[in-house]
């Protein structure tokens, strides 16, 4: 048929983005070179420090779990159009709330777990919620709000880690005191928490909740055009401060699996910047819940691998720097799909024109 696709429209997306991809390490292979490393080896030990042994599959998918849990309280924020800077606060604010009560409660396991998941998730939604106030009721621009309120966070951390939480027998390193052991999340192979089930079952919500409740309808169409969502009736103050407190709550969920399931206490620099990536995570995967885990785990690979490649005398940073060329680069290909398929459309119009005729 004059004007139809070579082939299926899924598959335009894949080769597009994943050509996308493939352009971000050819670049990252060029300034590799060019900065007197070898790419084939670099990205050889990245590979085997993400992915060439069952320690390493490990690793990098403990790294993925706060991926998938901040990347997704970012993608439902950006959905309603919401830009959710602050996961990475958002993150420490459910360390801190979890790591108060492993800190100051005697409980037991039975208890303290499941207290440890909900006092973190309201942390993290808390933080949320201010920035979401103050842009609903001041209409204070929540890029801003978000963004300072992640130092804060951050400071807060540094106060309770050097004051009152601080392990007195430690000397060369600010962390607090460990956790009691019924304050440990139980793993599910190797190293791996529950956090990886939390992450699975959030998604899992996440995707019901936007394609198949009305909630989710409202989300959606807020997000696409406020003017319509408004016309139609739709309370759009509520649902900015229930869709970001929710996406803080993810993130909160995030700081209490690396506070219980990771380092079993809270430290300085809890957070090498999870937060900051989840925000290529959720744009890369389109904010699509299951996408998100998907390319959390890629991202993570990422990150464990450019720890690893530390040990060939190829910087670290190497691996921000691929993440920052996926970001432009699928953003870049984004355009080239739409232009593409606006071209199709115009093609099959004028055959259904001529076809008219």
């Amino acid at each position: 048929m004059a004007g139809a696709a070579p082939f299926p429209e899924w598959l335009e997306v894949v080769a597009i983005r994943g050509g996308a991809g493939m352009a971000a390490l050819a670049v990252g292979a060029i300034f590799l070179a060019a900065t007197g490393h070898d790419p084939w080896r670099a990205y050889r030990e990245m590979m085997i420090g993400a992915l060439g042994s069952p320690f390493a599959i490990e690793q990098t998918i403990i790294k993925a779990i706060p991926l998938m849990l901040t990347g997704l309280g970012v993608a439902l924020a950006f959905t309603m159009g919401l830009w959710n800077i602050g996961a990475e606060g958002q993150l420490v604010a459910g360390a801190l709330a979890a790591s108060w009560l492993a800190l100051t409660a005697s409980l037991p396991t039975l208890v303290m777990l499941p207290g440890l998941i909900l006092l973190g998730a309201a942390g993290g939604a808390a933080w949320a919620f201010i920035p979401a106030v103050l842009k609903t009721f001041v209409g204070v621009n929540e890029i801003i709000s978000t963004l300072m309120l992640n130092y804060i966070a951050l400071l807060w951390v540094d106060y309770m880690v050097f004051g009152s939480w601080a392990d007195p027998t430690a000397f060369s390193f600010p962390y607090s005191r460990p956790f009691p052991p019924q304050a440990h999340f139980p793993v599910l192979l190797g190293d791996i928490h529950i956090g990886l089930v939390l992450a699975l079952i959030a998604a899992l919500l996440l995707a019901g909740l936007l394609q198949r409740t009305h909630w989710g309808y409202e989300i959606r169409t807020i997000g696409a055009s406020l003017p319509a969502a408004r016309y139609a009736g739709m309370r759009v103050r509520r649902n900015v401060l229930l869709v970001m407190a929710a996406s803080g709550a993810l993130a909160g969920l995030a700081g209490v699996g690396e506070v219980s399931g990771v380092i079993h206490r809270i430290q300085q620099g809890i957070s090498p910047g999870y937060g900051f990536t989840a925000i290529i995570v959720a744009w890369v995967a389109r904010l699509n819940p299951w996408a998100v885990i998907l390319v959390a785990v890629l991202f993570a690979a990422l990150l464990n691998g450019g720890f690893v490649i530390q040990t060939a005398g190829v910087p670290a940073a190497i691996a921000y720097m691929i993440q920052a060329l996926v970001l432009f680069l699928v953003l870049a290909s984004e355009h080239l799909l739409r232009r593409v398929r606006r071209r199709r459309a115009l093609s099959q119009t004028r055959a259904a024109l001529q076809v008219g005729r």
